[in-house]
């Protein structure tokens, strides 16, 4: 393979713009010298604070936002290991969520939202051999949290607590430059620019925005009413296809190369947490919503319109309060794909009987039967999430990479 070594390096430079994860640098960098020194080890570091967004709400020792990125991994057996498993190709796969932040070192993450998981159990590893297992990455986040300066303290503190809520997307647009869409909290869309020294809000909003995502290198959002448009950088949006109605709330996520876009569908419904002899009414319950269905749809740009996707196949969608992914159910080592994988509320059945029960934290919505149901309902699923599967915590060789060298 003397070969890779010689390749032109304009190749490796065209080669280089197209890797975007970190542990894909890593790889590619240990081929060999020429290719090490074709991409350095940080290709791009972003600046400590960022301008904060208009809100009259907003604390006067606010001092602007500060950008955390965060990874979903998803470690797994090798196939040779797999076979090993008891039972075969049951939780060979395990999804985690790790954020870096500063001289607090890494955290671990439920994948789907920002909830930090307990400590690791005993005998798990803090560090990975990589010739037992393999490590890729699936999607990655990018979360504003506000810096703040308490009174009488002059340095600026990073709060502890994420009080921005909303989505955010990341775009390079060269080596150094780069461009971050998100929603505001009056639900219009904020652009903010390398070298900008304020956050740009664009006025147009028909209905406040569910979802905004990079999609082939450009910014796409959709609002609550199913209109998606394409966000350029110079602030014109552009309608992509006519509104999809009918759900409550719009997620757009990536799947092999196309643009989809899934429908939640929510009822309402009494929360109550009283004495048992008195009667739940308006004054003493919570009103709050449950997940009952979704729907699918596939965008086709050239007609400039959405058609609903039956089927997934083999793809499982996750989506989460930060970001949205897809995977392959073969990748995750569970038995079947065409599943959607969120976060909330939702009622569900046990297939036994007519009783339903609210479930809380992640629930599944299989595309095939239209039936919600909690992980353990599903054969390998829980696996995927915590606590680490069995494989983990059982021993391990010679440490050859660490976790924390694969976050930024």
């Amino acid at each position: 393979m003397a070969g890779w070594s010689t390749l032109p390096e304009e190749l490796l430079d065209e080669i280089s713009e197209h890797i975007e994860t970190r542990s894909d640098i890593i790889r590619f960098r240990s081929v060999c010298s020429s290719w090490r020194s074709a991409v350095p080890p940080l290709r791009r570091k972003l600046p400590p604070r960022f301008p904060i967004l208009p809100n009259d709400g907003v604390s006067d020792f606010t001092r602007g936002f500060c950008l955390s990125k965060r990874t979903v991994y998803i470690l797994s057996l090798p196939h040779y290991r797999r076979i090993l498993t008891d039972p075969p190709q049951r939780g060979s796969s395990w999804l985690i969520k790790a954020k870096q932040d500063g001289s607090r070192g890494m955290s671990l993450l439920n994948p789907l939202s920002s909830d930090e998981l307990g400590p690791l159990p005993m005998g798990c590893p803090k560090t990975l051999d990589s010739s037992r297992f393999r490590v890729s990455e699936l999607a990655c986040e990018f979360v504003l949290r506000y810096v703040t300066c308490p009174p009488l303290v002059w340095e600026p503190i990073i709060n502890a607590l994420n009080v921005y809520m909303e989505k955010v997307a990341f775009m390079c647009l060269n080596s150094t430059d780069f461009a971050l869409l998100t929603i505001h909290v009056s639900g219009k869309l904020a652009v903010y620019k390398y070298g900008d020294k304020m956050w740009s809000i664009i006025s147009d909003m028909p209905y406040p925005y569910d979802d905004v995502i990079r999609f082939k290198n450009k910014f796409y959002a959709v609002d609550g009413h199913g209109r998606i448009v394409s966000v350029e950088l110079d602030l014109n949006l552009i309608k992509i296809a006519e509104p999809i109605h009918g759900g409550d709330k719009k997620f757009l996520v990536e799947s092999l190369g196309e643009l989809l876009l899934a429908d939640m569908y929510l009822s309402v419904y009494a929360y109550y947490e009283g004495p048992e002899d008195v009667e739940p009414d308006e004054t003493n319950s919570i009103m709050m919503e449950r997940t009952v269905k979704f729907k699918v749809y596939r965008l086709d740009s050239d007609k400039q319109e959405w058609a609903e996707v039956m089927d997934l196949g083999d793809r499982v969608l996750f989506l989460g309060e930060d970001c949205t992914f897809s995977a392959s159910s073969s990748d995750l080592g569970i038995c079947k794909g065409n599943c959607i994988f969120f976060t909330g509320d939702f009622y569900y059945s046990n297939g036994n009987q007519d009783d339903t029960f609210n479930g809380r934290d992640i629930g599944v919505f299989d595309m095939a039967s239209g039936r919600i149901g909690s992980l353990d309902d599903y054969i390998g699923y829980s696996e995927l999430f915590w606590p680490p599967p069995k494989w983990i915590t059982t021993g391990s060789s010679e440490v050859e990479e660490k976790i924390e060298s694969l976050v930024l």
